[in-house]
């Protein structure tokens, strides 16, 4: 629900117009580091793209990893002597420039600026390129900047039946995400810039956080094991019912008992 809402709030404040923008942005730098690649010998294996790019390196493979791995960088490995990479709206000249870097060494003579100045050939086939309209209902077209963004969530949040005004009846999710503490670490780059496929040396801190968190409720609920997995309230409760069937079976009064 959280990362619903998140994804939501995005396409209404940046609205149609922005979107398309960042769109256009994200596959223009793809386009610049396609071309350039190609020029330099490097085969692209799909003809056709959005933000990503399948490359066959040959046997430069492993040199290629060390080197954006040192620049901090993670690449697919797709297969022997195949590697993939994607752009999203957080990329910027300097990363397509490092990019050709990584790939081709310091001494490459690609210039970022100079291949943006040509008209090159779009990853998008023409049929492909949407034409018709798309979020046309009024709200995200109403709150593009920080202030009118602001008033149009607290005028959400006085519609909310919050814990600070009621009696919540059920919601595990509502009652999980009021606290106004637990949200304020979606905006830590130490959690919110992890990508979800980064390698788990990468991730070693979240493990050590999750691990300790483990333990703690464990401790607290007398419990041999804990499972993090059911993130939502509705799996949560699932989870929470099949705990207490398998207590009642364990003590031979399980008979009648289904979920």
């Amino acid at each position: 629900m959280l990362l619903a809402n998140i994804a939501s709030f995005y396409a209404v404040y940046h609205g149609p117009e922005g979107l398309k923008r960042i769109a256009q942005r994200v596959h223009r730098l793809t386009c610049i580091l396609a071309a350039g690649l190609e020029r330099k010998g490097i085969a692209r294996l799909n003809q056709h793209f959005f933000d990503t790019l399948t490359l066959e390196v040959g046997g430069t493979q492993t040199a290629i990893i060390e080197s954006a791995q040192a620049a901090q960088i993670n690449l697919r490995i797709l297969g022997r002597g195949q590697l993939g990479l994607s752009l999203d709206e957080t990329c910027d000249e300097s990363t397509v420039a490092k990019l050709f870097d990584v790939f081709l060494g310091a001494d490459h003579g690609l210039n970022v600026d100079e291949l943006d100045a040509e008209a090159l050939p779009a990853g998008i086939p023409a049929g492909l390129v949407r034409t018709s309209p798309y979020l046309r209902h009024p709200v995200f077209s109403a709150h593009h900047s920080e202030t009118e963004m602001l008033r149009y969530l607290k005028q959400l949040e006085n519609k909310d039946l919050a814990l600070n005004q009621s009696m919540i009846p059920l919601g595990s999710c509502t009652m999980k995400l009021n606290a106004t503490s637990e949200m304020i670490p979606i905006t830590w780059p130490q959690f919110a810039n992890l990508h979800p496929f980064a390698p788990k040396e990468q991730a070693v801190g979240y493990s050590l956080m999750i691990e300790e968190l483990e333990r703690w409720l464990c401790a607290i609920t007398g419990f041999d094991a804990i499972c993090m997995q059911p993130n939502s309230g509705a799996q949560g409760e699932y989870a929470g019912l099949l705990a207490i069937r398998k207590y009642h079976e364990s003590r031979q009064q399980g008979g009648g008992i289904s979920v």
